[in-house]
């Protein structure tokens, strides 16, 4: 099993320096991976949570991230696709994993957010839809030397973007969301899993799902990452076995709090007992 670590971005720490320097302790520690959270604007649950606190941007973080560590995979969990531009985030994403020497994993959703998506006049009924053809343009931007696409919201024809990434043929796609239609679209166009709070009985029950929806386009999941989020809290080496009995190979942990120093002694306590050196 590998462990990875979520960084608290999303939690309203002041700086964002104590926000990096979390996860340079976890890889120091022997966490395999780091991972950012994505939101815009603090709406619905996030203002919720936040009110006016900050919730520093994923892919800035993210970056001085890499800069700060070098071992450890750096990853999204997860980017939301209705907020972005696929264009866009192929140059950023292909750039930071040049940088980073091929650290990069991508995480992507559809998002569940209405509010969010309405103030930024992003998709949010047909978001799927969106959703699916902007991982088939990222392929494409990545893998053609002159890519050509025909769908419902981007259209083009030779166009060409450099640089590509470092990983070939691009970073793994590491897909959330846990009910049917993030189901199909993992089976369809992941690379990976990457599903929210899961029991190992409700992941089983999924995978099956997952893997018969990939059969019936005739393809394997083989090399296939299922990395399940989850907070520290509860977590045992019964929990960590019940896990990898249904196929995860990471679990990517959490703490519920922008307290810098629990999240510290955390780190430290979950590693002296579950990491070996």
């Amino acid at each position: 099993m590998k462990f990875g670590f979520t960084l608290p971005n999303n939690f309203g720490v002041t700086d964002p320096q104590d926000v990096v320097e979390l996860g340079v302790q976890a890889e120091q520690l022997g966490f395999d991976s780091l991972w950012v959270n994505h939101h815009v604007i603090n709406v619905g649950y996030v203002h919720d949570r936040l009110g006016h606190a900050p919730y520093h941007d994923a892919l800035i973080t993210l970056t001085w991230l890499a800069a700060h560590t070098k071992t450890a995979t750096l990853g999204t969990s997860v980017l939301v696709m209705p907020y972005l531009h696929p264009m866009v985030l192929a140059k950023e994403i292909a750039t930071l994993d040049h940088l980073c020497n091929g650290r990069i994993t991508l995480g992507l959703g559809v998002g569940s957010l209405p509010e969010e998506n309405e103030i930024l006049g992003a998709e949010y009924d047909n978001r799927g839809e969106y959703s699916n053809e902007f991982i088939q343009v990222l392929h494409q931007l990545w893998t053609q030397d002159e890519a050509t696409f025909n769908g419902k919201y981007w259209n083009f024809e030779g166009v060409v973007t450099s640089p590509k990434p470092l990983q070939n043929p691009h970073p793994p796609i590491v897909i959330g969301g846990n009910r049917a239609p993030a189901l199909k679209r993992v089976a369809h166009l992941g690379d990976g899993w990457h599903p929210l709070g899961l029991s190992p009985e409700g992941l089983r029950k999924r995978l099956a799902h997952i893997h018969q929806e990939a059969a019936s386009i005739g393809r394997e999941l083989t090399n296939f990452p299922i990395q399940v989020r989850r907070d520290f809290q509860g977590v045992d080496r019964e929990l960590i076995e019940a896990y990898g009995e249904v196929g995860v190979t990471d679990l990517v942990l959490s703490c519920n709090t922008g307290e810098v120093k629990e999240i510290s002694k955390t780190l430290d306590s979950f590693a002296n007992d579950f990491i070996e050196s």
